[in-house]
């Protein structure tokens, strides 16, 4: 009954619940510091918590055009609007997408390691996976990529900045990439907290697509709202096979009230930057840990002494939330979400303690 590629498929392993984590440390929710998804803990701006408070339409269905969250986003990203297509979280724009571009046999590349949803969810619509694992900086194998394309690869996954390594793609390097053909697709995800963006590239090049996220700068990851700039015909492939009512009403309104209230969010966002820098030379102070240079709202750390699971486990004792990662390339590695400023403080005591118990 279950389809082969379905049962073959690892799963996208999402960070456990908050309610989770507390049953298992026997810390209350309150207490526990969550810096395991990348998430802005500042949250949401006033005016879009006061626009999710208005219950006066909520009977009826969302606007199936998007028109008014597309105009507020054209307005923001400079593009056309009718490049634009927002949708349930990035994750569902990535599934649209390769249900529109990939036949069965099709090849993607992706360069690793990165965002897991890109490798997950290919095989399901019949595209064969092809791995390209980046420099020892974590830095994109352009050599490689282009040795990898064959005449049935169908699109490249990039991102920039890059989770979970933080560092960012040129625009040279882009711009080689859009020169083989291929389709790209840029994940700018994380581009408020770098302050670039190569967006203006897709004016030039109509095998360009960047997709973005609020759930990030905007504090709105549980209203998952992602969004992409497409190429016109894409975008119009893309209107026929996604579902009509498919963002919900708070969402939408979300995006307008999040735009209108940019200024005032934008100020946390410059905060998580300060802070990130805060973060990142504590790290490097401790023998413990290597941290990589970001410019995402994350620092990735190499375990220099110790194991890398074991730390996770005494921080997660302390009820610190990080990421760790299972699979081979990143065994040894964890990150960390730029909090605020009192959770820099916790990480940072937390760790020099885990240093002396290690010693």
């Amino acid at each position: 009954m279950i389809r082969q590629v379905v049962r073959d498929l690892p799963g996208y392993q999402p960070v456990d619940s908050l309610e989770a984590v507390a049953r298992e440390t026997g810390h209350t929710v309150h207490a526990l510091i969550k810096l395991d998804a990348n998430e802005n803990l500042y949250g949401p701006s006033p005016r879009v918590l006061e626009a999710l408070t208005r219950p006066d339409d909520y009977h009826l269905y969302p606007d199936a055009s998007q028109q008014a969250a597309r105009q507020a986003l054209a307005g923001y990203t400079g593009a056309d609007p009718d490049r634009i297509i927002v949708g349930n979280g990035s994750d569902e724009l990535i599934d649209l997408l390769l249900l529109a571009t990939v036949e069965p046999g099709d090849e993607v590349i992706v360069p690793v390691p990165t965002f897991g949803v890109y490798l997950d969810r290919p095989p399901l619509f019949g595209a064969t996976v092809r791995v390209v694992p980046r420099r020892d900086d974590f830095d994109l194998d352009l050599d490689q990529i282009e040795a990898a394309i064959g005449e049935r690869t169908k699109l490249v996954f990039v991102a920039s900045p890059n989770n979970p390594t933080g560092n960012l793609v040129s625009a040279q390097q882009l711009v080689r990439l859009l020169r083989t053909g291929v389709l790209v697709v840029l994940d700018e995800a994380y581009f408020e907290f770098a302050g670039r963006t190569l967006l203006p590239l897709s004016r030039e090049f109509e095998n360009l697509v960047v997709l973005r996220t609020f759930s990030k700068w905007a504090g709105l990851a549980g209203l998952r709202i992602g969004y992409g700039i497409f190429p016109p015909a894409l975008a119009e492939a893309i209107w026929r096979v996604k579902q009509p009512f498919n963002v919900n009403t708070l969402a939408l309104r979300a995006v307008e009230a999040a735009l209108a209230d940019l200024s005032v969010q934008m100020q946390k966002v410059i905060r998580i930057r300060l802070e990130r820098g805060r973060l990142f030379r504590g790290l490097r102070r401790l023998d413990l840990l290597q941290p990589y240079p970001s410019r995402g709202n994350f620092i990735l750390c190499r375990v220099a002494r110790g194991d890398a699971h074991d730390l996770h486990r005494r921080l997660l004792a302390r009820g610190i939330l990080i990421r760790k990662y299972d699979d081979s390339l990143l065994r040894q590695y964890l990150r960390i979400t730029v909090g605020l400023p009192e959770h820099t403080d916790r990480v940072l005591q937390a760790l020099r303690e885990i240093a002396d118990e290690v010693a």
